[in-house]
């Protein structure tokens, strides 16, 4: 998998063969296909992989004794340790997305983890809602869209322009504007 990480970041999808990958393996097509059904499988297999380490970071830090803004506010901090972690390998990101415009399997695939991070977000404004740390009145679904466009629309301003913010302190800002635009206001 770590081979066909960078076979995909350095060729994109379409021009990184599954040749291309044994070779950078170092393993022969048929143990390639022992493994693997098509390079779609091993494509899926990775973003899967990824999410899998998101949804890790993203949702251990709901501590039920925190307030629900905080909880998200520490969510929002993952953005700067998915950064490092995937330092080289935020094209990925990028070709998931080509893909899934382009083939409706990988669009099944990360269509999937939106939702559910919608539904669990928009569960989490309720849940502040119902502790008073927020507006009654916010629509849950549409303030948790806005949570992951931000999460969404930042990861992709970092791959094209990595240096042209410090992009876990303007997540950080992002995630607390939001935030003060769902608080409850004090009488």
């Amino acid at each position: 998998m770590d081979a066909a990480i960078e076979e995909l970041c350095r060729k994109g999808y379409d021009a990184a063969s599954v040749s291309d990958i044994c070779g950078e393996a170092g393993v022969s097509k048929g143990a390639f296909y022992h493994h693997f059904p098509s390079k779609q499988a091993l494509f899926l297999a990775i973003m899967q992989d990824w999410l899998r380490g998101i949804d890790t970071q993203l949702f251990a830090k709901r501590i039920p004794e925190k307030s629900v803004p905080q909880s998200i506010q520490d969510m929002g901090s993952t953005l700067g340790v998915i950064f490092q972690a995937a330092s080289g390998q935020m094209p990925m990101f990028m070709e998931f997305m080509v893909q899934a415009s382009r083939d409706e399997e990988v669009w099944k695939a990360v269509i999937a983890p939106y939702r559910q991070y919608q539904k669990s977000f928009s569960g989490l404004i309720n849940e502040g809602k119902k502790e008073g740390s927020f507006r009654a009145d916010i629509d849950a679904e549409e303030a948790a869209w806005v949570l992951i466009s931000l999460a969404v629309g930042i990861l992709l301003q970092g791959i094209v322009d990595p240096d042209a913010a410090d992009w876990e302190k303007v997540t950080t800002k992002g995630v607390q504007m939001i935030l003060d635009g769902l608080r409850r206001r004090e009488v």
